[in-house]
């Protein structure tokens, strides 16, 4: 049989000589930037304070491959767009991601494989994935917590559901959902914006059935983080953020007891839409006479029958789009609101929740969130988490870029620009030296990221 390491591609034609490709270096890598990423994993503790949370239950002397190991050889295999658990058979050699779990790059020993990869995907209980859940929101909130320290004076909580279509009927609790016309899961994401940052930073990643409404999970996931957040920023004002599937009078008597101050998108309905009839009167007037869109806002005290004539303050914006070649449009808008912002304001706020929708898509293209393949929904609520923990490292290698030209790059160009680079790893008594490509063209930018993640030059 032909060894595949030694077997050479000729181009007997491309230049004035024959051109031979052969795959023989033995100790080389097509990730050698990825120690950035075990540097700042080396700072926030994530991987460590996860593995903490497991309970292994195998009998030690059988174990070949640690849980806090093929944590670590899954997370960073996300990270660097080895999305699926078969990739382990294509990372196993590989001396960066040996370095990365903590094994000697120069060892002969492969990394675990793809059987012993998916059976700790599944082996978590529900309470290991619980407490590293709770321990991942901890991490990013001590985190910045260092980052800012007092500076913090608002913070918004967003969170979002977003579909996960499965290719297949055989994964657990996976349903057909009629409005994404798929079988799917709808996972819960939280993010925690500080101040008015441009980023928002993922907390929690909840998987749930394909079936379940938006506000399912909801008080959950925030009885987890507020306390969090009230004993890092005591000081630091508390906003909930919410779009329209999260208008139940649970979510809204919850936020009450809480004393947050919230925005909570809401869909219209015959009583709001005859209190906002005038003023989209005057809307559409006024865009007739400018021939272009335009919106006004205005506000009225509101109770659903579900509310027991607790009435709330209703934000609406009453607004005609115009756009080429098409016929006017009306686009009436209701936000739920405790804030005492002028209307315009109120919604402006709640408008910037459409930020998170890019934060999603990173998730899903460029970090493989939609991987749920697993036939348990205990193993893909695992791979959800995985996925999401990769995140928060990018997020937070990102974050310490924030003074260079990459602070506001996708998760698929810091990958391309500062991990997947061509290296070679020697290892001797003393030291290990990564060869990394002198021609990178990203080399100065891989330079400041190192620096910004507490490297010293030589």
């Amino acid at each position: 049989m032909t060894n595949p390491t030694r077997q050479s591609v000729l181009f007997p034609g491309l230049l004035d000589k024959p051109l031979h490709i052969v795959f023989d270096e033995a100790s080389t890598t097509s990730d050698g930037g990825a120690v950035l990423l075990g540097a700042i994993d080396q700072r926030l503790g994530l991987t460590a304070a996860i593995a903490g949370c497991i309970r292994d239950s195998r009998q030690e002397a059988k174990v070949k491959h640690t849980y806090a190991e093929l944590l670590s050889q899954r997370l960073f295999g996300i990270a660097l767009g080895y999305f699926d658990a078969n990739d382990a058979a294509r990372i196993g050699g590989d001396p960066m991601m040996r370095m990365m779990v903590g094994r000697d790059p120069a060892s002969g020993a492969e990394l675990a494989s793809q059987p012993t990869v998916s059976r700790f995907e599944n082996a978590l209980t529900n309470k290991d994935l619980y407490r590293m859940g709770t321990q991942m929101a901890q991490t990013v909130v001590d985190y910045h917590k260092k980052r800012l320290g007092r500076r913090v004076k608002k913070i918004t909580i967003d969170m979002d559901p977003t579909d996960l279509p499965n290719h297949g009927q055989q994964q657990e609790l996976s349903f057909f959902n009629g409005h994404y016309d798929n079988y799917c899961y709808l996972p819960m994401l939280g993010f925690l914006t500080f101040n008015d940052e441009p980023d928002q930073y993922l907390f929690a990643a909840v998987l749930r059935s394909g079936k379940a409404p938006s506000k399912q999970g909801a008080c959950g996931i925030l009885r987890r983080i507020l306390p969090l957040v009230r004993r890092k920023f005591a000081k630091a004002k508390i906003l909930v953020r919410l779009d329209g599937g999260f208008a139940a009078p649970e979510i809204f008597d919850f936020l009450d007891r809480e004393q947050v101050e919230y925005v909570v998108g809401m869909p219209g309905n015959k009583v709001l839409d005859r209190r906002a009839k005038r003023l989209m009167g005057t809307a559409r007037r006024m865009s007739r006479e400018r021939g272009k869109s335009h919106a006004l806002f205005g506000e009225t005290r509101y109770a659903a029958k579900s509310w027991k004539d607790n009435k709330r303050r209703v934000i609406y914006k009453a607004e005609v789009v115009r756009l080429d070649d098409r016929d006017p449009r009306d686009n009436c808008r209701f936000v739920v609101t405790n804030l005492r912002r002028k209307p315009e304001r109120v919604y402006d706020f709640y408008r910037m929740r459409g930020e998170s929708e890019n934060r999603i898509k990173e998730l899903q293209h460029g970090l493989g969130l939609d991987r749920t393949s697993c036939m348990s929904f205990r193993g893909n609520q695992m791979r959800v988490f995985i996925t999401a923990a990769a995140y928060v490292l990018m997020q937070t290698l990102r974050c310490r870029l924030q003074r260079t030209s990459l602070a506001r790059k996708q998760v698929d160009s810091l990958r391309l620009m500062l991990l997947k680079i061509g290296a070679k790893v020697t290892v001797s008594v003393r030291r290990v030296v990564v060869h990394m490509a002198q021609n990178h063209p990203w080399r100065d930018e891989w330079l400041q990221a190192a620096a910004a993640c507490g490297a010293s030059s030589t």
